[in-house]
């Protein structure tokens, strides 16, 4: 299924989702000269805004939806290039987290909680960096900031290079075969819970278009640019919270770089799952996501 052919899917499943009251509002909201993200909102109070990983789309926030729509309004973003969004252009600059903010200015969100997982925490990383005054917290699970150039660097010719191998080797073998290869890349770290993942997994990498795979990107993440600008700030007041999957850790005490500049860095590691541990895991992730955001809201509380 592509674009179109989704619509009804997505729409039921976040219906589902939102059923004990008030239903899911889907709507287009254009970005960028006819570029359209596709927007998914529902419940009410504080926003959370989800952020989704590469390949995938908003719909591996589904056993989110109903915990955290309870106490907040959440909004659930299909990223350029994937879901139901405008697709991706070669020739055409643009940053997620651009987009990401013009979402949220046209849905009338001054601030929010940002949670985003691989891709998504890339996204989570360069607001928390480049624009905090956007945050009222920031949760980046299985990634953080991207260490690769930013939109002001353009591809050298040694990435540019590499990048033509890549896509060489996709053509090679077939978009299908990258896709089950990619597939198990995702189930590869997962814990005990691994077969209730499978199938939401391969539908949603079955649905990707594959675009990212077989096309020169643009730097469409700030990466270094946004590392720098955490750096320059020295010490951000910023509540935020790390979650790594344990079986995607190899070196238990390294923490994040990123929270050498914050000085409310928090860092907790899931048992028994990997890179998809919010579907592994839903209960526990919930519990912990909403648990911190109720501290941050606590704190913000008795200080104001």
């Amino acid at each position: 299924m592509k674009y179109g052919a989704t619509v009804a899917v997505a729409a039921s499943i976040f219906a589902a989702s939102c059923s004990s009251g008030d239903m899911i509002e889907q709507r287009d909201i254009e970005v960028d000269n006819g570029v359209r993200i596709h927007v998914s909102t529902c419940g009410k109070g504080s926003p959370i805004v989800l952020l989704h990983g590469h390949s995938l789309d908003s719909r591996m926030w589904a056993e989110q939806i109903e915990d955290f729509k309870k106490s907040h309004y959440v909004v659930n973003i299909d990223l350029r290039g994937y879901g139901l969004s405008s697709p991706q252009s070669e020739d055409v600059p643009f940053t997620h987290e651009a987009d990401v903010r013009k979402v949220l200015d046209v849905l009338g969100v001054e601030k929010a909680h940002f949670v985003g997982l691989s891709m998504g925490a890339f996204i989570v990383g360069d607001i928390m960096a480049v624009h905090p005054e956007l945050c009222l917290s920031c949760t980046l699970v299985s990634g953080g900031i991207r260490n690769t150039p930013g939109p002001n660097t353009p591809p050298d010719s040694a990435e540019i290079a590499r990048r033509t191998n890549e896509i060489a080797r996709v053509e090679a073998i077939g978009v299908d075969s990258m896709k089950r290869q990619w597939l198990n890349a995702l189930l590869s770290s997962a814990g005990s819970h691994r077969d209730r993942i499978v199938e939401p997994l391969r539908e949603m990498v079955t649905d990707w278009s594959a675009w990212q795979a077989t096309h020169h990107e643009v730097h469409c993440y700030l990466g270094k640019d946004a590392m720098r600008a955490l750096q320059d700030r020295n010490r951000t007041d910023l509540s935020v919270l790390f979650i790594r999957g344990s079986n995607e850790v190899k070196d238990v005490a390294r923490r994040p770089r990123e929270m050498d500049y914050l000085s409310d860095g928090r860092y907790v590691i899931l048992d028994d799952c990997g890179h998809m541990l919010n579907m592994e895991r839903p209960a526990e992730f919930n519990e912990l996501v909403l648990g911190f955001i109720g501290e941050v809201e606590k704190s913000w509380l008795n200080h104001h």
